[in-house]
């Protein structure tokens, strides 16, 4: 079963959802840009066969509230203040895409409440070519401002963000898309070689991998999180 909550961080009301048993080993999970929560719907019940599942809508996004004021940094100690509100000491992080670069942001900064991390399709911070980005047609379920303000972070990371990578001191897991997706892989490659622990598995699934290929994608996870019996995390006593 799965509990749809809220925390206010800051003044800032976060929406989050919640599953698996209370007692198991705490996870957050952390979606792309223009998703939410909801995103991770159909990996989060196999994770939550042996941990403690929250999957958080970040600032600007889904229930949370849109407070018009966004960043990278914000989104990271956002989910700092999530991981105090709720007393979680130390937790297993997934990031996918926005959500992967939030991670290791908080990785970097606060290694000590990073025990594993696993990177969604996430390349190393270089510089991208710029883009004019284009609002969707209809209602959004996010802040189109969050865009607006995080694409240029995207495009010209700050060059910190690149040299503290080897402050994370978590075993870490980047799961490339292949071929298919606009990821380069030498991106995702270099962010594996300038982690301390770092590996790489590619599923040739596109940029959404947990969604393409929901089965592959929670089973190489599994395997890395519960390496004595990943490949099937079964029920729980």
């Amino acid at each position: 079963m799965t509990d749809h909550r809220t925390v206010d961080v800051g003044g800032v009301r976060l929406a989050y959802q919640v599953s698996g048993p209370p007692d198991a080993p705490p996870l957050v999970l952390l979606h792309a840009l223009g998703e939410d929560a909801s995103d991770w719907s159909a990996v989060a019940p196999v994770l939550a066969r042996r941990c403690r599942v929250h999957a958080l809508d970040l600032r600007g996004h889904g229930r949370s509230d849109w407070p018009g004021t966004y960043s990278l940094e914000l989104m990271r100690d956002d989910v700092l203040g999530f991981l105090d509100a709720l007393a979680l000491d130390r937790v297993d992080l997934v990031g996918h895409s926005l959500g992967g670069i939030v991670a290791y942001l908080l990785a970097e900064e606060h290694p000590q409440r990073v025990h594993r991390l696993v990177l969604e399709d996430v390349p190393a911070p270089r510089p991208r070519e710029r883009t004019v980005p284009t609002r969707p047609e209809g209602e959004l379920t996010f802040d189109w401002e969050t865009v607006l303000a995080v694409k240029p972070q995207l495009d010209t990371p700050e060059a910190g963000w690149l040299e503290r990578l080897d402050r994370i001191t978590a075993e870490t897991l980047v799961v490339a898309g292949g071929p298919d997706s606009h990821v380069p892989r030498d991106g995702t490659a270099e962010l594996v070689r300038r982690v301390r622990h770092g590996r790489l598995v590619t599923i040739p699934a596109g940029h959404l991998i947990h969604r393409a290929e929901p089965e592959e994608f929670t089973k190489t996870v599994a395997e890395f999180l519960w390496p004595e019996g990943g490949a099937d995390p079964g029920p729980r006593a």
